[in-house]
């Protein structure tokens, strides 16, 4: 099951909503997902690869499709974890990504 996180971009100030884990959403719904998300690349080849499989392609990946989806907000459109200090603790866990440079400094 995904976990909701809050993602805040730090130049405007908008808050979004991520999640890791499962995604259920992409089982059942497979390329529209990126497709809504506004990943448009993502999206074509997803539904090419999900042709090509005969739906194999979505059981795969809907285990790792959050966690790709976040790593590009965060990486490529400057996103940074907002939520608690324990749930972005877990996210960063989940999502394989170090601690910010002031919590490794500190320790």
């Amino acid at each position: 099951m995904a976990t909701k996180i809050i993602l805040k971009h730090p130049g405007t100030g908008m808050l979004k909503s991520g999640y890791y884990g499962y995604s259920w959403t992409y089982l059942f719904f497979g390329w529209w997902v990126p497709l809504i998300r506004g990943e448009l690349g993502v999206a074509a080849l997803h539904l090419l690869f999900s042709c090509f499989t005969f739906g194999i392609w979505q059981v795969v990946v809907s285990f790792l499709y959050n966690k790709q989806y976040m790593t590009r907000m965060l990486v490529e459109k400057g996103y940074v974890l907002a939520d608690s200090p324990g749930a972005n603790d877990l996210a960063r866990l989940k999502l394989g990504m170090a601690a910010p440079q002031s919590v490794v400094n500190a320790i």
